[in-house]
C-alpha cells in the first residue's frame, strides 16, 4: 500500500513554509474547517492550528487572549518560546518536531502552535469530541448496579475505566491505528498483573496493522487482532459496561478501547465468558448462581432443542410411549424441517425488523407478526402448532445469551445440526454434534484455549462457571491469562 509519507517532515523555522504545508497536507483553505488563527507576538508570528467541531472553543478563546497579552507584559523576544510554552494554560502540553505529527494532532482536534524562528511547536489538549453522555447499554442492563456506560468518546471511556481502579500501574498506553484515518486506540492493562506476553502480543499486532483506514473501529481491530477468518464464534468479547470492563482488568484482561467506538474489547476471552452476565454478581451468590443455570438452558435450548425435536419427530421410536406427545399431532403437507426453516428464518427477519422499524411502529409491527406468524399461519396450513412453540423456545434461548454474536453464531449451528438430523437422522446429529465439539477444541483466542476450563480440564476455574461464588472465595485469578499476581486477595497472617 502507498504509504501517505515516507519520511516526516522536520518543522521549518519560518512560519509561512509550514503554513504552505498544511495548505497542501492538510487541505487548510480547501476545508472548511481546518483553520488557523495569526497572531503577532513580540513582533514574530505565531500560528494555532485547529479544526472546528472537535476543540473547545472556549479554550481556544482563552489560549488566544493570554497569548496576545504577552505583547503588554513582555519584552524578550528572544525568549519568546519559553514565554508562549509557560503561557499555554493547559494540563497537557506537548512540544513537537515534525509537521506530521502536529496535522495528526490537530486532526484529532487538539491545537498545534508554531512560532516564526523556531523549529518545535506544542500540542495543546483541547479536544471535546461530540458524542452523548454515558448511560446504560441496551444489551447489558441490570437491576441493580451502575447504569453509566461507555460512549463513542475515547478520553471518557478511559475515564469510565479508571474510576474503577485507581490503581498507579493501570496503563493505558495509546496508539494511532490507520494511515488515513489515525483511529486512537488505547490499550489498558494494570503492570504487574497482566501477563507481560499477551501485552507484547497484542501491541505487536495492533502495530502490524497496515491499512489506510478503519472506520468499522472496533470490529475491524478484532479482525485483524484473532484473524477469525470464517469462524462463526466470538473470540473476543464486548462489553459497553465499565464495570465489566475492570473486573476482567482484575482479573489480569488486557481490554482495547478504540475511538468512535462504545464497546470496549476485553482480550483473552473463552466460550464461557460469552455465556455470563453482570446480573449475575449483582445479586446473591446462590441467586446468581440459579440465573447462570437459567440462562446456560436457554443457550442449550437454543442450540439443540430444534434438531432433538426433529429427530424425535423423523425417527419416533426413540421416544418412550409417555412422551409420545412431543410430536405433531396434524398432519401437514409441508415437511416438518421446510416448516422448521421456514419458520426460523421468519423468526430472524423480524430481528432485523424490528432494529430498522421507527420506534412508534415497532408496536404495530409486532402485531401484524404475531398474527401471520401465529394463528394465521398454522389456520392456512403452513404451520403445525408445535413448529410455532419449539421455534419460539429455541429463539426465547438465543435472546437470553449474553452475547449477541454467540447467539448469532448458535443460530447458524442450530441451521448445520438440522441439516444433518433432516439427511441422516440419528447418526447426522451425533457426527454435526461432534464435529462442532472438535472444532470448538481447536480453536485458539490469541493463543488461549476456547473451550477452557473444560478442555484442558481446569476443576476449580470450571466449578466457578458452574457455580457463582461469593467474592471473598474468589481469591485466585484466572490461569488462563497468566497473571503475575495470582492472589487478589492479600494471605492473612
Amino acid at each position: 500500500m502507498d504509504k501517505l509519507a515516507e519520511q516526516k517532515t522536520a518543522i521549518f523555522s519560518k512560519v509561512q513554509k509550514n503554513d504552505q504545508w498544511f495548505k497542501e497536507n492538510a487541505s487548510m483553505n480547501t476545508s472548511f474547517d481546518v483553520g488557523v488563527r495569526k497572531l503577532l507576538i513580540l513582533d514574530r508570528e505565531v500560528h494555532v492550528y485547529y479544526v472546528t467541531g472537535l476543540c473547545d472553543s472556549s479554550f481556544i478563546i482563552e489560549i488566544t487572549k493570554v497569548l496576545v497579552q504577552i505583547n503588554d507584559n513582555e519584552v524578550e523576544r528572544a525568549k519568546l518560546k519559553d514565554i508562549v510554552e509557560n503561557r499555554l494554560i493547559h494540563q497537557q502540553v506537548k512540544p513537537l518536531k515534525t509537521l506530521d505529527d502536529g496535522m495528526v494532532s490537530v486532526l484529532s482536534g487538539l491545537l498545534f502552535v508554531l512560532i516564526d524562528g523556531e523549529e518545535v511547536g506544542f500540542e495543546v489538549d483541547v479536544r471535546t469530541y461530540p458524542g452523548r453522555s454515558p448511560e446504560e447499554a441496551d444489551t447489558e442492563k441490570v437491576i441493580r448496579g451502575a447504569r453509566d456506560g461507555y460512549t463513542e468518546n475515547i478520553i471518557i471511556n478511559t475515564a469510565l475505566t479508571r474510576r474503577r481502579i485507581r490503581d498507579g500501574r493501570f496503563r493505558f498506553e495509546i496508539m494511532k491505528v490507520g494511515e488515513r484515518s489515525k483511529l486512537d486506540v488505547a490499550i489498558g492493562y494494570i503492570n504487574g498483573v497482566a501477563d507481560p506476553g499477551l501485552v507484547k502480543l497484542i501491541k505487536d499486532e495492533l502495530e502490524a496493522i497496515d491499512i489506510d483506514g478503519l472506520p468499522m473501529a472496533d470490529k475491524s481491530i478484532e479482525e485483524f487482532l484473532v484473524k477469525q477468518g470464517i469462524n462463526p464464534f466470538p473470540m473476543v468479547r464486548y462489553t459497553e459496561r465499565p464495570d465489566t470492563a475492570a473486573a476482567h482488568v482484575l482479573e489480569g484482561h488486557v481490554i482495547i478501547i478504540t475511538d468512535t467506538s462504545p464497546s470496549v474489547i476485553i482480550t483473552p476471552t473463552t466460550l464461557f465468558h460469552h455465556v455470563q452476565h453482570a446480573e449475575e454478581y449483582r445479586q446473591a451468590p446462590s441467586v446468581g448462581t440459579f440465573i447462570r443455570w437459567i440462562r446456560f438452558l436457554g443457550i442449550l435450548a437454543s442450540l439443540f432443542l430444534l434438531p432433538l425435536w426433529l429427530l424425535f419427530v423423523l425417527e419416533p421410536d426413540l421416544l418412550p410411549a409417555k412422551l409420545q406427545f412431543i410430536g405433531p399431532n396434524e398432519a401437514t403437507n409441508i415437511p416438518t424441517v421446510i416448516q422448521i426453516f421456514l419458520a426460523d428464518l421468519g423468526v430472524e427477519f423480524l430481528r432485523m425488523a424490528a432494529i430498522h422499524t421507527p420506534t412508534p411502529l415497532a408496536t404495530a409491527m409486532g402485531l401484524i407478526a404475531a398474527a401471520l406468524i401465529g394463528q394465521i399461519a398454522i389456520d392456512v396450513g403452513l404451520f403445525v402448532p408445535e413448529v410455532i412453540l419449539y421455534v419460539a423456545i429455541a429463539s426465547i434461548g438465543s435472546f437470553s445469551t449474553p452475547s449477541y454474536e454467540l447467539a448469532v453464531a448458535n443460530k447458524m449451528l442450530r441451521l448445520f445440526l438440522l441439516i444433518f438430523v433432516a439427511a441422516f437422522h440419528t447418526p447426522g446429529f451425533l457426527i454435526a454434534t461432534t464435529c462442532i465439539l472438535l472444532y470448538m477444541a481447536r480453536l485458539k483466542s490469541l493463543n488461549t484455549p476456547y473451550l477452557w476450563p473444560f478442555l484442558p480440564f481446569n476443576p476449580q476455574a470450571l466449578w466457578q462457571i458452574l457455580i457463582r461464588t461469593p467474592v471473598p472465595g474468589a481469591n485466585p485469578r484466572p490461569s488462563i491469562v497468566h497473571p503475575q499476581d495470582k492472589d487478589r486477595q492479600p494471605a492473612k497472617p
